[in-house]
């Protein structure tokens, strides 16, 4: 019988089995989709995020496109913002295909000792007994464990089942498209994002002369087809469409629906939410599978080290998780209401051009590297995990 089950095997879920498998933790991932796959989502993973995949070892494998900041464009106004240099720490973000990462990820938790992993199942419910999570319905089929993981993504099945539905803060839809540029034009190494009347665009460079296109919005389409909406807001961009100027799209246009906001808890005997599942925060930061990354090792540093000293060690976690994403989330709101408000955002851009240090401590936050506030802070901005030595 396996010590945990990982329910969804997308970034979180399969990192968090890799790094339990090499810890000698047994563990079953099940995943319904088959790879390679699509998703409609960016596709920027910031230095923190790189950190981790040297950490496990994989950094080479995923490759991507480095980029070294991000340029912020509000009308004729571009405010551009390096990465800032952390000890210890990579100085550039990665751009890569999802379906690429998604694989990678996936491939090596399964090649991992110790870890079974099931593509094309589904996971129908959680099972519950005497107020625990004894294990997962899958397929019909009972499967008991210790410890349940629902890395099942934003609509996760397992958390609704639980009763841990996230409290709704926003619901936005995004759109996203892949090009290669023409031979010899320029992709600059940084994620650029350009604020319009009613949605962002972000534009994110890939290997192979490959670019993200993606946008974000809060506007319905009402009779607009959104590929023709979407394609028009790029056009207005003189920079944008300067860059697609004889480049070739490389895939068909996809869109989702977004919902932003916060489950009521992370934890439930004997289960934990990780990734999306336990709330994700709005996509305009960029950080999504940079704090799914972190968050899975931070939960894997607990496993390993409290696994058996019962159930308070989730609810340290949960702790531990909130104080960890706490500044992203707080940049994050930051970020929303400048996107709300174009003509106070070009007001923002002008007065960080005079600020560089307060530029360079927000871009530190949105790469995972840096604190708001720098006490008690380790080499990625969070408290370390308590070991079982520290903690006795």
């Amino acid at each position: 019988m396996a010590d945990v089950l990982i329910a969804g095997g997308g970034v979180a879920g399969s990192a968090l089995a890799i790094m339990l498998g090499r810890g000698g933790v047994a563990v079953d991932l099940f995943e319904r989709s088959t790879f390679p796959r699509e998703k409609p989502c960016g596709e920027g993973l910031m230095p923190a995020g790189v950190a981790v995949l040297e950490h496990l070892g994989l950094a080479e494998t995923v490759g991507g496109a480095p980029f070294y900041g991000v340029r912020y464009h509000v009308g004729e106004r571009t405010l551009e913002g390096r990465f800032p240099r952390t000890a210890g720490m990579p100085d550039s973000g990665r751009g890569q295909r999802r379906r690429h990462l998604d694989q990678v990820l996936f491939e090596a938790a399964a090649n991992t000792p110790g870890v079974k992993a099931h593509t094309g199942v589904r996971v129908e419910a959680p099972l519950v007994e005497h107020g625990r999570v004894a294990g997962l319905l899958i397929e019909g089929q009972p499967a008991r464990a210790r410890l349940v993981v629902a890395a099942d993504g934003a609509n996760s099945r397992l958390r609704h089942l639980l009763g841990l539905d996230a409290t709704l803060l926003r619901k936005r839809f995004g759109v996203r498209a892949h090009f290669r540029l023409a031979k010899g034009q320029y992709q600059p190494p940084w994620v650029d994002v350009l604020l319009g009347s009613g949605y962002e665009l972000y534009v994110t460079p890939l290997p192979d002369r490959e670019v993200l296109f993606a946008a974000l919005t809060d506007v319905p389409c009402g009779g607009e087809v959104i590929d023709d909406r979407f394609h028009r807001w790029i056009s207005s961009h003189p920079l944008l469409a300067a860059r697609l100027e004889g480049a070739e799209p490389v895939s068909r246009t996809m869109g989702a629906t977004w919902q932003t906001g916060m489950a009521k808890s992370v934890v439930f005997p004997g289960a934990v939410l990780l990734g999306d599942a336990a709330g994700s925060i709005d996509p305009v930061s960029g950080g999504g599978m940079t704090h799914a990354l972190l968050t899975a090792e931070l939960l894997a540093g607990y496993i390993q080290d409290q696994f058996d000293t019962g159930d308070e060690w989730m609810f340290q976690f949960e702790i531990h998780r909130r104080a960890l994403l706490a500044d992203f989330r707080r940049l994050t709101q930051v970020l929303l209401w400048l996107a709300d408000h174009p003509r106070l955002a070009a007001v923002a851009l002008s007065v960080g051009r005079r600020s560089p240090l307060v530029v360079s401590r927000l871009l530190g936050v949105a790469a995972g590297t840096r604190r708001l506030f720098v006490a008690g802070a380790n080499r990625f901005g969070h408290l370390a995990c308590p070991s079982r030595e520290s903690a006795s």
